[in-house]
């Protein structure tokens, strides 16, 4: 378990445990300090910032107790660094989205605040996370996702509904951390990697096996190097460096 110290201001909040070994492996010094219940952390130095990362395991309620956790022993500015599934028709696998804010169907947040309390990402980190992928000549959309409990219960009503209202895309966590990230004062953003297009029937991890499709996709995998190199480029312009 983590305290005071162990985690920097920065943290980076991928939602898998692996992939959270994968973004310390493009630090310029990275050290594990935690490793409990599936929540693994961490820590070292990009570009001399301070930065760290934490897996939230899947859906808001675990999301939701990772940063208050994480705000509590120091953390400052998160930013998740994950997965998305398209809900537009012109989104596709391997594109990136930089999420504004995120529609809230999870239920994690409505014991926080009513549902009409808004989850959206601070305006700076959105900012760092564009001019970066711009910087490194990345292209993205940038707009608002819809946060969904049930992974499979994302029939094509909502699908459909969520399409016609211009929302890009639907993953688990985005509601969670920016509406904790709102309460407690501290700043959050997201950037996601799109594994599959639910429009065109195509949801992640419906593969044979031996199939690279869904997050195994080589464009899916090359997206998440990129945006994983976008979040430590917004960490250093919002540094100032």
């Amino acid at each position: 378990m983590c305290g005071i110290g162990d985690v920097a201001e920065y943290v980076f909040l991928p939602g898998d445990p692996g992939r959270a070994e994968k973004i310390a492996s493009f630090f310029d010094e990275a050290k594990k300090v935690s490793e409990y219940r599936g929540f693994v952390t961490y820590t070292g130095k990009y570009g001399g910032v301070p930065i760290s990362v934490t897996s939230t395991g899947i859906g808001c309620p675990s999301a939701c107790i990772v940063v208050e956790e994480l705000v509590k022993i120091g953390a400052k500015t998160v930013i998740r660094v994950g997965t998305t599934g398209s809900i537009q028709e012109n989104l596709n696998s391997g594109d990136i989205v930089i999420a504004t804010a995120a529609t809230r169907t999870d239920g994690a947040t409505k014991a926080y605040v009513p549902s009409e309390y808004p989850a959206v990402a601070s305006p700076e980190v959105v900012s760092a996370l564009t001019k970066a992928a711009e910087k490194l000549g990345v292209k993205y959309r940038l707009g608002s996702v819809w946060t969904s409990d049930a992974f499979y219960a994302e029939g094509m009503d909502f699908v459909n509904m969520w399409n016609k209202a211009g929302v890009l895309s639907v993953e688990m966590e985005c509601s969670g951390i920016f509406t904790i990230a709102s309460l407690r004062g501290i700043r959050a953003g997201a950037i996601l990697a799109v594994d599959g297009n639910l429009v065109k029937g195509k949801k992640k991890g419906e593969f044979e096996h031996g199939e690279k499709k869904g997050e195994l996709a080589d464009e899916v995998q090359k997206a998440i190097e990129n945006e994983i190199k976008i979040a430590l480029e917004a960490v250093r312009i919002l540094e100032g460096k």
